[in-house]
């Protein structure tokens, strides 16, 4: 099977929230967005002393779109409009549909602020075609246990399979567009072909480590963006490394954003603000939260 080739590396700008460290390959000056991927925030790698303030994502709204968080290190509590509440710890991972509007909260439970420790997320947006964007918001969070952890490279490689395909193997969130998403972990010396089908937009970015694509040495903070020419992306470790790998099919609308709105026309966000400004989207109070 033809590795794709690599079409250009587009760096991770730095952009700290507070004292949250944080890093953005998209969008970015060279590529606005990578259909139907809309946006990555990189927080961390850094640990967090005792008694800090946690992470800074108090109540906020969201329509049109879905958001996928993954908890490389640390812990994170969510809470959301639609009377979800969960707290996911290292290895474990959120994915909320916004569609049609909810107004959550990213937050540091009590005990990380108390006593601190690493802390490393990702973030990823996915967009949602006209026909879904006013879907019924929804939102599953799932521990490190319950994500298949699956071997291979001849067991120099993870792969932990978020949702799709991988091999024979499924993941557990069922994607309303059916976007396959996974973080590998390479070791150094493996060699994976990762799929990446016909027709489909492919997403990957280094998250640490040293590795190449045919030739090419991949960048760490870097979003990869490729060519066209092949179905699988044909990856080798030099060092221990971490990607997070994804693959869609493109949607082909109009993108339209402000803010946390992403929508197909400006009348629609026009129509989101209104509706969040007159309370349609709930609200969320922290103060009951321990």
């Amino acid at each position: 099977m033809t590795s794709r080739t690599c079409k250009q590396q587009h760096p991770a700008t730095r952009d700290d929230i507070g004292d949250l460290v944080t890093r953005r390959p998209l969008p970015g000056a060279g590529l606005p967005q990578l259909d139907p991927f809309l946006f990555l925030n990189h927080h961390g790698p850094q640990t967090y002393p005792a008694n800090n303030h946690g992470l800074p994502f108090g109540p906020h709204p969201h329509r049109g779109f879905e958001t996928v968080t993954f908890i490389l290190e640390g812990e994170l509590a969510h809470l959301d409009s639609g009377g979800h509440e969960s707290i996911i710890t290292q290895g474990g991972i959120q994915w909320m549909t916004a569609g049609s509007g909810l107004v959550h909260a990213e937050i540091s439970p009590a005990g990380f602020k108390r006593s601190g420790g690493p802390l490393e997320i990702l973030q990823l947006w996915v967009n949602l075609p006209s026909r879904l964007k006013m879907s019924h918001p929804a939102y599953t969070g799932l521990q490190q246990d319950q994500i298949p952890a699956i071997e291979a490279a001849d067991g120099k490689a993870t792969v932990n399979l978020i949702s799709g395909e991988f091999g024979p193997q499924h993941g557990p969130f069922i994607s309303l567009t059916g976007v396959t998403l996974m973080t590998v972990q390479c070791r150094s010396g493996a060699e994976i072909a990762l799929p990446a089908p016909a027709g489909r937009t492919v997403f990957c970015y280094v998250v640490n480590g040293s590795l190449t694509l045919g030739d090419e040495a991949l960048k760490t903070h870097h979003l990869i963006e490729m060519n066209e020419d092949g179905e699988s992306v044909a990856l080798t470790a030099h060092s221990d490394a971490v990607i997070l790998y994804g693959h869609a099919d493109p949607i082909g609308e109009p993108v339209v954003s402000y803010g946390p709105f992403v929508m197909n026309s400006r009348d629609e966000i026009n129509q989101a603000i209104a509706d969040y400004q007159s309370g349609k989207f709930g609200n969320v109070e922290l103060d009951s939260h321990p």
